[in-house]
C-alpha cells in the first residue's frame, strides 16, 4: 500500500460525492480552491455562494495546526478573502521544521457551531482502526483520553452494534445521526480505498453532520480501479518537498509504467549510492548502511520493482549512476579522503 496525501478540497469532494451514493447522506458542504492562477471574478461566477456567504479561508498544503499557526481567517466576505490570499500566496512559511511557500488555499462557508466532534479511520495490516470523540477541535491532543477506539478486522462490516461503543456516551437525540454518519464515512473509506481519513472537527448543522476540517490519504496502488470514482485527483508532494530534475525524471517514468520506480536524493554529497530491486530489500539495504554507521554518507534511496521492462531499467540505472552526479561528488571530496562508491545492483 502506498499512502498518498490529498488536499482537503479533494477529501471533501470525494466524501460529498460518494456518501450520498453509498449511504444516502447528502452533505451540504461547499468548498472552492484558490491557487496562483485563480481569477476571483471567474471563481465567484463558478461558485455564486462565495458572494452571498460569510467565509473561511486557510492553506490547503498537507500540514496541520493551521489555526494554531494563525493561518486561518474566519467570517470574511469574498473581498477580504481575496486580500488574505494575496498577502500570503507565495509567501514562505515554516511548519514542522520545513519551509515552503503557500501555493493553495481552500475557501468554505463560515459555519458558527457549538459542538465539535472528532473522527478518524486508519487502514492497518489486518483491518481498520476507527476513533471517535465528542471533544474534537484544536485541543484534541490534550483531550486524547476521551477518544474511543475500535478495531474492525478486514472481513467484518461496520454494523450498528460494532459502532455502538464509539457513540455510547452521546445524547440519545444525536446518537443515531452520528452513528449513521460514521458507518457511511467508513463505507466511503473502503469503497474508494482511503488509507487514512480524519475529521477534526466535524459538527452538526441543522441536525446533520458537517465536516469543518478534513485530512485524507489514498492508496495510490488502487488508482487503476478507482479512476472514475476519484476523478481529477492530485497527489501533491509533502509540504517543503521539491523534486530535483533527476527525481522528476524518475517520477515521470513511474507515472508511465505499471512497475514501481522510486528515487530520492538524500545527500548529494554522500558517497554511498544504491540501486536495489524490491521495496523491502531497498529499505533493508538503507537500514544496513545506517546500522554500519554510514547513514550520513547515504546519497540516495532507490527502488525498482513490479517487473519493469528492460528499457525502463536501463533509463533508471542511467540516472542512478549518472556520471554528472558521481563527478560532482568526487570533485567536492578531497583526494586524501576519497573512498570507492558502493553501487549495489540487485
Amino acid at each position: 500500500m502506498a499512502r498518498k496525501k490529498i488536499r482537503e478540497y479533494h477529501s471533501k469532494r470525494l466524501l460529498k460525492e460518494h456518501l450520498k451514493r453509498l449511504a444516502s447522506i447528502d452533505l451540504q458542504i461547499l468548498s472552492a480552491q484558490v491557487t496562483e492562477s485563480t481569477d476571483f471574478t471567474e471563481l465567484t461566477d463558478q461558485h455564486p455562494w462565495l458572494s452571498s456567504t460569510r467565509l473561511v479561508v486557510k492553506p490547503d498544503m498537507l500540514f496541520g495546526k493551521r489555526g494554531k499557526s494563525g493561518l486561518v481567517a474566519l467570517n470574511l466576505d469574498i473581498a477580504q478573502v481575496a486580500e488574505f490570499v494575496k498577502a500570503r500566496l507565495g509567501v514562505e512559511v515554516e511548519m514542522g521544521g520545513c519551509k515552503a511557500p503557500i501555493t493553495t488555499f481552500i475557501v468554505e462557508p463560515f459555519v458558527p457551531h457549538d459542538q465539535e466532534f472528532y473522527l478518524s479511520i486508519v487502514s492497518e495490516r489486518l483491518g481498520s482502526t476507527i476513533s471517535f470523540s465528542e471533544c474534537g477541535g484544536i485541543e484534541i491532543e490534550e483531550n486524547w483520553d476521551k477518544v474511543k477506539t475500535i478495531f474492525l478486522p478486514t472481513e467484518k462490516p461496520l454494523t450498528p452494534e460494532a459502532c455502538a461503543p464509539l457513540i455510547a456516551i452521546l445524547p440519545l437525540e444525536i446518537r443515531g445521526t452520528i452513528g449513521d454518519f460514521i458507518m457511511g464515512v467508513f463505507a466511503v473509506f473502503k469503497d474508494l480505498d482511503f488509507s487514512f481519513l480524519e475529521m477534526n472537527p466535524f459538527t452538526l448543522v441543522n441536525e446533520k453532520p458537517y465536516p469543518l476540517d478534513m485530512r485524507g490519504e489514498l492508496d495510490d496502488t488502487a488508482a487503476f480501479k478507482n479512476f472514475n470514482k476519484w476523478g481529477n485527483i492530485e497527489f501533491p508532494l509533502p509540504f517543503g518537498r521539491i523534486l530535483s530534475p533527476t527525481e522528476s525524471f524518475i517520477h515521470s517514468l513511474d507515472d508511465k509504467t505499471s512497475a514501481s520506480l522510486k528515487f530520492t536524493i538524500l545527500n548529494p554529497k554522500g558517497r554511498i549510492w544504491t540501486m536495489v530491486a524490491g521495496g523491502g530489500a531497498s529499505v533493508i539495504y538503507a537500514d544496513t548502511v545506517g546500522d554500519l554507521g554510514y547513514a550520513s554518507e547515504l546519497g540516495n534511496y532507490a527502488e525498482y520493482s513490479g517487473a519493469p521492462n528492460e528499457e525502463e531499467v536501463l533509463q533508471y540505472a542511467r540516472v542512478v549512476i549518472d556520471v554528472k552526479i558521481i563527478s560532482n561528488v568526487l570533485l567536492k571530496t578531497p583526494m586524501a579522503v576519497r573512498e570507492p562508491f558502493l553501487l549495489e545492483v540487485a
